[in-house]
């Protein structure tokens, strides 16, 4: 048995997975991660880096760059110019990040669905933001980010960022295992709702979640970074104009993104849970490309 497939072994130990990844101190190994990730060191950075890969699936062939400064580094990396193609149809909502597909579909009134049998809604999510009428009877679409994963993510189609709300949180894990034991998870952990307007005038929002190990969800348009730690609910208003396919920020670990659309928005015809995707593929249909 190679190293690699006894460590999918004792990932698929659900119990197990669960209580190394749950069941510690979660926001101090999340610190701890953090801070060990930026190690520069060789002698610490090579061995990390090397490790980490044999425990994810991870594809450096299509980085920007082929040296890393740290862990840290590696995680976040940059892609190649041209290593995702943007669906250019302007009738097209893009996926904004690489990932594997959740639960998805109808947001029934309020309500969405973590996996089946275990529901939440957009008052959990989202707290008191007056985003939650936009979304009644609309879509969504749950994105998860593996650890092996490019992390960065994309404007989903040509629009403004108009405000970000920062909603403190845990950082439970957010693989499978863990959307099966805990309820609305989502909704216990860190995250931020970016509302997004359209050229159309159509409103959508993107929620990054964070989730445990270094947590951080980093978003270079504000004016100031997201107020960390602070334990309060936060509007941060701004104005930022991106173009389909433009960087818009980036998890430093895998995460959770969730996409909500008003209703008369329909899922591609490709959309399925459990399919993974690239950034820039078809997502989401506007109105108008019924």
């Amino acid at each position: 048995m190679t190293i690699r497939s006894l460590i999918a072994k004792v990932a698929h130990q659900e119990e197990l997975n669960f209580l190394l990844t749950n069941r510690i101190p979660r926001r101090l190994a999340t610190q701890f991660m953090g801070w060990f990730s930026r190690i520069e060191q060789p002698l610490i950075r090579d061995p990390s880096i090397f490790i980490w890969r044999l425990f994810c699936d991870v594809n450096l062939a299509e980085a920007k760059g082929s040296h890393f400064k740290s862990l840290h580094d590696c995680f976040i990396r940059e892609l190649k110019p041209g290593a995702r193609p943007i669906e250019a149809d302007r009738r097209i909502l893009v996926s904004p990040c690489d990932a594997i597909i959740g639960s998805c579909g109808m947001i029934k009134d309020k309500e969405l669905l973590q996996i089946k049998g275990f529901p939440y809604s957009l008052n959990d999510l989202l707290g008191e933001n007056d985003l939650i009428r936009d979304f009644h009877n609309g879509r969504y679409v749950t994105l998860r980010l593996t650890a092996g994963m490019y992390h960065r993510f994309h404007a989903p189609h040509d629009g403004l960022v108009e405000e970000v709300a920062y909603i403190y949180g845990d950082t439970f894990n957010v693989n499978p295992i863990a959307l099966k034991r805990i309820e609305k998870l989502y909704c216990r952990n860190e995250r931020a709702a970016i509302r997004m307007r359209l050229a159309d005038g159509a409103t959508i929002a993107l929620v990054p979640v964070a989730a445990v190990l270094v947590a951080g969800i980093k978003l270079p348009f504000l004016k100031q970074p997201l107020p960390r730690g602070s334990k309060t609910w936060q509007i941060l208003p701004c104005k930022a104009s991106f173009c389909k396919g433009e960087e818009m920020g980036w998890f430093e670990h895998g995460s959770t993104i969730i996409v909500l659309a008003p209703d008369g928005f329909s899922l591609s015809t490709r959309i399925s849970e459990g399919r993974r995707i690239l950034m820039g593929e078809s997502l989401l249909h506007l109105p108008d490309a019924r």
